[in-house]
């Protein structure tokens, strides 16, 4: 297949989504950055060379704000901070000099934002680390071909963010944006493969879904790590992508969905609870403060005062409930989640101490997350409801399935409407029992009620170990 022939594909495609991007590239086995800029040349009528001169001018003015930042420029949440590290000799925090130059000029970028501002993508906060990595590419030898190439391919995915984004939420510009085109840039630069790329994008994104920002964005320094994290997290999963073979089944486009929705119920849900917290921090100028009424300024401190009290109410009563640092770990749980498996399977150890008899059939309700993570938790709640087998008998756990089709035990699966609520319920030839509990992670759980005795399973627990929760 010719150039011509995926330029001819593109244009009848066109606008692409990344997820179309990968897919020409490997159709056609051409680069990533071929498809981005051939896609360019269709919508902009240019010569190749022409766009990435064109990209690079993209860049300038957050280039200047950074070096702006490196050199003595002070912001208002972060001070002078990048300029202090610039100041010292060798290495500023890590010995690849390319990860920490990116650190650093992305650092820069932010103090520059506060000083000239930056020119935003679907934010300000992934113009910092776009900026910061393009000037390492340039102060580390890579060639400026390479360098606009790279830039223009950052420019792509942030085109997507940009248009995602729709209320507050690092998720989709700083953390998220930043680390999804830092994994992408960093497997190309690898030499990786379109579907390698894809694949750190993805792994670059997922522990960035959800993250509010706005209110940090008032408080000093707690930005420094979402728009640094998104150079880290996107380096080492464009690195792990393209040297170890791994399976990742999501494809980028669902996962970018999935964030653009998830971004929204964060900016209606958990920013006003991040605010709360976070608003006896925020720095604040008094210029602009001579401007508001007394009253309401006096209320906001009152309300203020009242969350610090509380929030160091809930820190002791988390203390409270703690033991001592040689009784902190729970058992060992295998599946891969002390919450999806290791909590149910022991509200069903539970419930198995409970029965009399001879186990004719189990039933086994879960709330909607862990009924659709049945594949992983199933297997350990019928170790514990018939064998009573631990979270840590790996053994069991993989042939606990077929143990009970062996015995004949009815098996039915329940999908519950509670939230975290895991109710086992064991019939038996002689009785019929139940353990009603809602779901905690460490593999704790809360025990609401048991039959025959809720008094009775108490004791059980405590004799295998398993930790109640309030």
């Amino acid at each position: 297949m010719t150039m011509l022939e995926l330029r001819q594909k593109i244009s009848e495609m066109q606008p692409l989504t990344i997820g179309e991007v990968v897919a020409l590239a490997t159709e056609y086995q051409a680069r990533v950055v071929d498809v981005v800029l051939l896609e360019t040349e269709i919508q902009t009528e240019l010569a190749r060379e022409e766009i990435l001169t064109k990209v690079m001018e993209e860049y300038d003015h957050n280039i200047r704000a950074l070096e702006i930042g490196l050199k003595d420029g002070e912001s208002i949440l972060l001070g002078t901070v990048a300029s202090q590290l610039n100041k010292i000799e060798g290495p500023k925090c890590f010995a690849d000099k390319m990860l920490d130059d990116a650190l650093l000029f992305t650092l820069a970028a932010q103090v520059g934002n506060h000083c000239i501002g930056l020119r935003p993508c679907a934010g300000t906060g992934d113009s910092c680390p776009y900026a910061g990595f393009i000037k390492a590419m340039q102060v580390n030898g890579y060639e400026a071909k390479t360098v606009a190439e790279i830039a223009a391919l950052i420019l792509k995915i942030g085109s997507i963010f940009r248009v995602g984004k729709v209320t507050t939420g690092c998720n989709m510009e700083g953390f998220g944006a930043g680390a999804a085109c830092i994994a992408a840039a960093t497997a190309v630069l690898e030499g990786g493969t379109p579907e390698q790329m894809e694949k750190a994008m993805v792994l670059a994104m997922s522990p960035t879904i959800g993250v509010p920002c706005t209110p940090r964005v008032l408080v000093p320094a707690l930005c420094t790590t979402h728009v640094g994290g998104a150079i880290l997290i996107g380096m080492y999963a464009g690195k792990m992508c393209t040297k170890v073979e791994m399976t990742v089944n999501v494809p980028f486009d669902v996962m970018i969905a999935m964030a653009s929705q998830v971004h929204v119920e964060s900016g209606k849900y958990l920013v006003p609870t991040v605010v709360e917290y976070m608003e006896p921090f925020f720095k604040r100028k008094a210029a602009v403060e001579s401007l508001v009424a007394e009253e309401v300024k006096k209320a906001e401190a009152k309300q203020m005062t009242e969350t610090l009290a509380k929030a160091n109410r809930l820190a002791k009563e988390m203390a409270s409930d703690t033991k001592s640092v040689l009784n902190t770990y729970g058992d060992a749980v295998v599946g891969g989640s002390s919450q999806a498996v290791g909590s149910p399977t022991n509200a069903a150890r539970i419930a198995n101490k409970l029965a009399k008899g001879t186990i004719k059939k189990v039933t086994i309700e879960l709330y909607p997350e862990l009924f659709k993570r049945r594949s992983i938790n199933i297997p350990g709640i019928l170790m514990g409801a018939v064998f009573g087998a631990s979270t840590s008998d790996y053994e069991m756990y993989n042939q606990a399935i077929d143990k009970v089709k062996e015995l004949g035990i009815a098996v039915e699966i329940i999908e519950g409407t509670e939230h975290a609520i895991q109710k086992i319920t064991i019939e038996t030839d002689e009785m019929t029992g139940s353990v009603d509990t809602l779901n905690r992670g460490g593999g704790r759980l809360v025990l609401r009620e048991a039959v025959p005795s809720t008094a009775e399973a108490i004791k059980i627990a405590d004799k295998l170990g398993i930790q109640l929760v309030e």
